[in-house]
């Protein structure tokens, strides 16, 4: 069936849209990463919403889930070459949310977790 947009922000909002998707996809223009790695970025998702939000990227063709053949096996997340047609949108996002914590709080090392500062 074939959807039917207003605008062509609601596209782009049914791929990335929601709380933790752009969180991801900012963390994947850093590398690759394994799901434990996501889940120490992203302290307050749950494992399940994790898993939800990664399979539906994937399904989206916005990142790449890599199966290394080890026991266990090792699995990993990378941004697919049309995930990294979005990079200038989350470097947007990124920049505007840097400005806007320094408007509403002033300093934004005071709100924003060291790990965070320090990639």
């Amino acid at each position: 069936m074939e959807k039917k947009y207003n605008i062509p922000v609601e596209a782009t909002l049914e791929i990335i849209g929601g709380k933790w998707k752009c969180v991801i996809l900012c963390h994947l223009t850093h590398g690759k990463r394994r799901t434990n790695e996501l889940k120490k970025l992203m302290p307050n998702i749950t494992q399940k919403m994790l898993t939800q939000q990664l399979r539906e990227l994937e399904d989206d063709g916005v990142i790449n889930r890599i199966v290394h053949p080890e026991v266990p096996p090792k699995v990993e997340y990378e941004l697919s070459e049309y995930g990294w047609s979005l990079q200038s949108i989350l470097d947007s996002l990124c920049a505007w949310g840097e400005n806007h914590i320094t408007k509403v709080y002033g300093d934004k090392s005071a709100v924003l977790e060291e790990s965070i500062l320090n990639k």
